[in-house]
């Protein structure tokens, strides 16, 4: 008879998804693995089974919450400038805290290992798509409302947000600076301006 599961997998993606995110795929050891989850590596394998595996899993979960939340609240944005706007400051206290070398767990894998890993890079892009799909149809209905100037397409402000979304993220993995952070979020945020 099989031994039933003491462990939640959700909780302990989780946890995986926190670790390769600070640490990158080769940055970390099965070992470590095996410690920060604190799971036997039997336990561990027979669930996730590899490294690589327990990763991709990794980069779905995170799509999964945190991009999702993002998608969520663009979908659902009433005021659009508002939404976009918080989506910004948000990054930029991120970009600045204790935690701002995480930097972006995709932004971190698309440079470490979509270059020579096709499965990877193609569920990277994926989610970039997702995200900018996202801005696209807000920024649609924010310029239909009146709220956000119309001199540039939806489709070059979407692709835009990303941009700096994500080089906010690469920025902030080494000893950010405020003034940057700051300055980058206001010029981006200016083309909202009706």
């Amino acid at each position: 008879m099989a031994r039933s599961k003491e462990f939640n997998e959700e909780l302990v993606l989780d946890k995986a998804m926190d670790l390769f995110w600070f640490k990158g795929y080769n940055g970390i050891s099965a070992q470590e693995l095996v410690d920060g989850l604190s799971l036997s590596r039997s336990s561990l394998y027979d669930t996730f089974g590899d490294k690589r595996t327990l990763f991709i899993r990794s980069l779905r979960r995170y799509r999964s919450k945190i991009t999702g939340d993002m998608i969520s609240l663009l979908d659902n944005a009433e005021d659009v400038p508002a939404v976009i706007k918080e989506i910004f400051q948000a990054t930029a206290r991120e970009c600045l805290g204790e935690n701002s070398s995480k930097g972006c767990f995709m932004v971190n894998s698309r440079i470490e290992l979509a270059p020579h890993d096709a499965e990877i890079a193609e569920i990277i892009r994926e989610n970039r798509q997702a995200i900018e799909n996202s801005f696209f149809a807000a920024i649609k209905r924010g310029q239909e409302m009146r709220q956000i100037s119309t001199i540039q397409s939806a489709k070059a402000l979407s692709g835009f947000f990303v941009n700096n979304l994500w080089g906010l993220k690469a920025y902030s993995k080494s000893q950010p600076e405020k003034e940057i952070i700051d300055g980058t979020v206001e010029i981006v945020l200016s083309v909202l301006e009706n």
